[in-house]
């Protein structure tokens, strides 16, 4: 009897990943369309295309996916909330976890050059 009722208990709990552990899917074809729309409305002239928008978009979602998995569960968490708000973006998503690398790692930023004052 304990095996039927081990059976039933094994079968009835599906295999779960938590949802951070994989990239997630965001709607960013609405994003870039809701973008252009809305700087033409506002009579922007350089405006970036749907086809750059989505460029950039699909770029960045390929740098996101490597860094997805080295970066903290907390911080995947938070960032795929940021990413997730209004308008779904994967830049905004790759930006959030690179802020977060570097505030955990800052020695990993080189240093900036200093400028030159004496130069116009």
């Amino acid at each position: 009897m304990k095996i039927v009722f081990l059976s039933l208990a094994l079968m009835g709990q599906p295999a779960t990943i938590p949802i951070a552990d994989k990239v997630p899917v965001l709607n960013v074809e609405a994003g870039c369309k809701a973008t252009v729309e809305e700087a033409k409305a506002h009579g922007l002239t350089a405006v970036e295309s749907f086809s750059d928008c989505m460029k950039d978009e699909k770029e960045a979602q390929q740098q996101v996916s490597t860094l997805w998995a080295t970066s903290p569960s907390d911080v995947r968490n938070r960032c795929e909330g940021t990413a997730s708000i209004g308008v779904q973006s994967y830049v905004e998503l790759l930006t959030c976890l690179q802020a977060a690398f570097v505030a955990a790692h800052p020695e990993a930023v080189p240093p900036r050059k200093a400028r030159d004052r004496n130069k116009h």
